[in-house]
């Protein structure tokens, strides 16, 4: 045994004096806990809490709100809006006084409890507008003096929101009229900070004659307070008086107060009327602006460096409010002020950054700091707008320096607040987006990923003007202008990964979805699509997984190598469809919709159906539910007759299912699931009315699909040729001259199944598949180590682990390899890789007995009474 450390042994010391230091500890404890007993309540308390249950609704709150406790009475107020719902008029008759009678002597709660609950019984419009202004109004007004702030302004909150459906009659009589009395002098700083509120809502309520006449004395009245906090909150309050007395009286009586206002000795005053100024410029005219406004504003810029950091705060925040507002009015002396005066306030307290331990600074300079944080914080808010202030094409010389400041900014928040600008910095900058792909790469690295979780809102926009120069026509080289991207890119993902932040990594891994627009196909396959599948087999979260999983459809859709697509195939059906995990089978039929969703039919039909429905054996429960609930979409994917083969291997998979499943869970999804498949209707290889927006949106993905098969070959050709690749503006081009259109028009005919004849455009379509087939797929074949994608296709069965040889393969196989991987399927015969030989992959999982082709598919090998009836399922 090793001797005890001394840490340990003193840990284990019971002399005498470490026992009384417990039980010093256990009286302690015992006193902490005796005032919890006391809490307790006695049985002559709680007899006096015990209310009778024969009481109706009504009955109880009376009872409660005349003898209870405040606790009853604040809880019958908080549920006066359901009485008010069951019974308004008994509510209002015997309720209504008892609460009245109890907000004279009620607590703050009570009081703020009160102040909600005729809120909600207004918005739930329980009575009319007239009998709420005769019961409620009353109240409220009454407790608008109430000596405590906070209930008070609880009160005012409900009084404000009372007075936009008040009829003008009930305003002027109960309130107006009263309100001259209240914005006197005599009054308490409250009240007529009241009064000015209460006058800021009332001028839309009533016409300007009238509010020239009755509400704008008062208006200048409160505007020459004593107190400059009635001051302040007046002039805050002359916005909604502008908009309410129009243009020519806001000139003449609202301007001239603002302007004295703007010269108040309180700073929170002249910061109350600069702002008002800001957001009243649309309302004055151009000799206003330059010749009032404009004095103004430049002697508030002036002296806010002198001033509170506040002012600061307000002055960035607004700034590109005001340069909007008075751009066109600038000289270009003026014009470069404003300029430096914002720069200025982008490096505002980065000067004194000395690096010393934030325990040694000063809580007033901590606090200063604080200050100048939030004032680079606007800046990068207002960047945008101060990029239209200097024309785009300035900016490399006026602001690229300042932009480069705020994306390096040492401060997160300021960081944070330029990466969620950073998209409309892009879209205004055009074709000089080029001038910021350092910055893009700099947030990408970023360090904290509430930073990258901002930028990647908008990344897919950013990469697309970043690949295209902000022009709508693709580049030669989408890779040539953004060399770091790519590690960039991979390195956050990495980043996200790492952390905890698992919705970050979510949202990041969906924005991928976008590379293939922006990067090229190899560089996808080779540095994000293993990455992928890495994601999917090891991380712990279910929505980074489906992700993921998405994401890699799109990346394999987007493919432009063949040979890629079907490693890629390979690898999802035997690490994810047969992989020893059910946890990656339960993947892998995630993945299986998405296959749906963004491929063709007939792509799924090849590669996917068979695997997916070789699960309806797998040994977990979980695994065959999810199966039942995917199982009306894989037939969706199946064309009548083409696919009457695959239609009877997914009824014999039900059949099974229903004979054999023992779990009493999938067997109630799977009877429901049978009803579903037996009343869906099968679609026809030609085309059908009631399918026809679906079956022309799946044409368009099989010509699209058909079409990188014919790029390949053309690539291919071409390096033959002279040795260069295609680039990615010629397959664009190809792409779109071949895209059908989402919209036709409606004299547009329809094929019926079985007519001879067929419209010229689809008999052209006929010849450019022969011929993609021909230029594709003519004489090729695969290395043996795709052997395992003829799982999908043909008869070959096993799950014992073989490594065919081309040699080996069957007559059936080396067809469904040399021909095309997205054939368009004939209407007149079942394709050649689907055979009438074929069978389920595997009929169990973890055994090596294969399915005898023959038998696979007999009905005399199944019980006869469980069926499964298919509209449509014979030709």
């Amino acid at each position: 045994m090793h001797p005890l450390s001394p840490a340990a042994a003193a840990a284990m010391d019971f002399s005498q004096n470490s026992l009384f230091g417990y039980m010093e500890d256990l009286q302690e404890l015992t006193i902490i806990e005796r005032p919890v007993r006391r809490s307790l309540k006695t049985p002559e308390e709680i007899e006096r809490l015990t209310v009778d249950e024969d009481l109706s609704d009504i009955e109880r709150a009376v009872y409660l709100l005349s003898a209870g406790q405040d606790i009853q009475g604040t809880s019958v107020i908080a549920n006066l809006p359901l009485l008010m719902r069951q019974n308004p008029a008994e509510t209002l008759r015997r309720v209504l006084p008892k609460v009245r009678d109890a907000l004279h002597v009620a607590g703050v709660e009570m009081q703020l409890t009160a102040a909600v609950s005729f809120l909600t019984i207004l918005q739930d419009e329980s009575v009319s507008v007239h009998t709420y202004a005769h019961s409620f109004l009353q109240v409220i007004l009454l407790n608008l003096d109430h000596r405590d702030a906070g209930v008070s302004n609880a009160w005012l909150e409900t009084l404000l929101s009372v007075i936009e459906v008040l009829p003008k009659d009930t305003l002027r009589h109960e309130i107006l009229n009263p309100l001259v009395s209240k914005a006197q002098l005599s009054q308490t700083v409250q009240s007529r900070l009241v009064s000015c509120k209460i006058l800021g809502k009332l001028t839309n309520k009533f016409d300007a004659l009238a509010i020239k006449r009755e509400i704008l004395p008062l208006v200048k009245s409160l505007c020459q307070d004593v107190e400059y906090e009635v001051r302040s909150c007046m002039c805050r309050q002359l916005e909604n008086i502008a908009q309410g007395i129009g243009t020519e009286l806001t000139k003449s009586v609202v301007l001239p107060e603002l302007i004295e206002l703007s010269r108040d000795e309180g700073s929170s005053v002249r910061l109350a009327a600069f702002e008002t100024l800001v957001n009243l410029l649309d309302i004055f005219d151009t000799d206003d602006r330059s010749q009032t406004i404009l004095p103004v504003v430049k002697s508030f810029c002036e002296k806010s460096f002198k001033a509170d950091e506040s002012i600061l705060i307000s002055l960035s925040f607004h700034l590109g409010k005001l340069c909007h507002g008075l751009y066109g009015i600038f000289t270009p002396d003026q014009h470069l002020r404003f300029l430096e005066f914002y720069k200025k306030l982008c490096t505002l307290g980065l000067q004194q950054e000395n690096g010393h331990n934030e325990n040694q600074i000063p809580p007033q300079i901590l606090e200063q700091e604080k200050k100048y944080i939030s004032v680079r914080k606007n800046c990068a808010y207002n960047f945008p707008a101060m990029i239209v202030f200097v024309d785009p094409k300035n900016f490399h010389m006026e602001l690229y320096s300042t932009f480069f400041c705020l994306c390096h900014d040492p401060e997160v928040p300021v960081r944070y607040t330029i990466a969620i600008c950073f998209y409309e910095v892009s879209k205004l900058l055009n074709s000089g987006v080029y001038l910021i792909h350092k910055e893009l790469i700099t947030l990408l690295q970023d360090e904290s990923l509430e930073v990258l979780d901002a930028l990647i809102d908008h990344l897919p926009e950013i990469l697309e003007l970043m690949s295209t120069g902000g022009e709508s026509s693709v580049q030669e080289n989408k890779l040539s202008s953004l060399p770091d991207l790519v590690p960039a890119l991979t390195a956050a993902e990495q980043r996200a990964a790492a952390s905890l932040k698992w919705r970050t990594h979510e949202k990041l891994l969906q924005k991928y979805a976008c590379l293939p627009q922006v990067i090229s196909s190899d560089q996808i396959y080779y540095r994000f699509l293993q990455r992928m599948f890495t994601i999917m087999m090891t991380n712990n979260v279910l929505p980074v997984q489906k992700a993921a999983s998405r994401t890699l459809c799109i990346f394999l859709r987007y493919n432009r190598k063949q040979e890629q697509r079907h490693e890629v195939i390979q690898k999802l059906i035997e690490q994810l469809g047969q992989g020893k995990s059910y946890w990656n089978r339960l993947r892998f039929l995630d993945t299986c919709e998405f296959i749906i969703e963004i491929f063709s039919k007939s792509f799924f039909c090849k590669y996917f159906f068979l695997p997916a429905i070789e699960l309806t054996h797998d040994p977990v429960a979980n695994v065959r539910m999810k199966l039942c609930y995917l199982l009306p979409k894989v037939k969706s994917t199946l064309k009548i007759p083409a696919d009457k083969h695959l239609l009877q291997q997914l009824e014999m998979c039900v059949r099974k299912l229903l004979c054999q499943e023992k779990d009493k869970d999938v067997l109630a999804i799977v009877k429901r699931t049978v009803l579903e498949l037996d009343r869906m209707e099968m679609s026809m290889d030609a085309f059908q009315k009631k399918f026809y927006e679906k079956d022309l949106l799946d044409q368009e993905k099989e010509r699209e699909e058909l079409l990188l098969l014919e790029m390949e070959q053309l690539e291919k050709e071409k390096q033959q040729n002279d040795g260069r690749p295609m680039s990615d503006k010629t397959f664009e081009k190809k792409r779109r001259d071949s895209k059908t259109p989402t919209s036709l028009p409606k004299s547009l005919p329809i094929p019926v199944p079985g007519s001879s004849s067929a419209t010229p455009s689809t008999s052209k379509e006929i010849k450019k598949s022969k011929l993609i087939r021909s230029q594709s797929f003519n004489n090729q074949a695969f290395h043996a180590k795709y052997g395992n994608l003829d799982k999908c296709t043909t008869s070959k069965s096993s799950t014992a682990a073989y490594t065919p040889s081309v040699s080996g393969l069957s007559k059936t196989s080396m067809i469904s390899l040399t021909d095309d991987s997205f054939r368009t399927r004939n209407t007149n015969s079942a394709p050649s890789s689907f055979s009438s030989n074929t069978s389920l992959p595997s009929t169990s999982r973890g055994t090596g007995n294969s399915v005898d082709p023959k038998s696979s598919g007999s009905k005399d090998t199944q019980p006869r009474k469980a069926t499964l009836k298919s509209r449509k399922s014979n030709p």
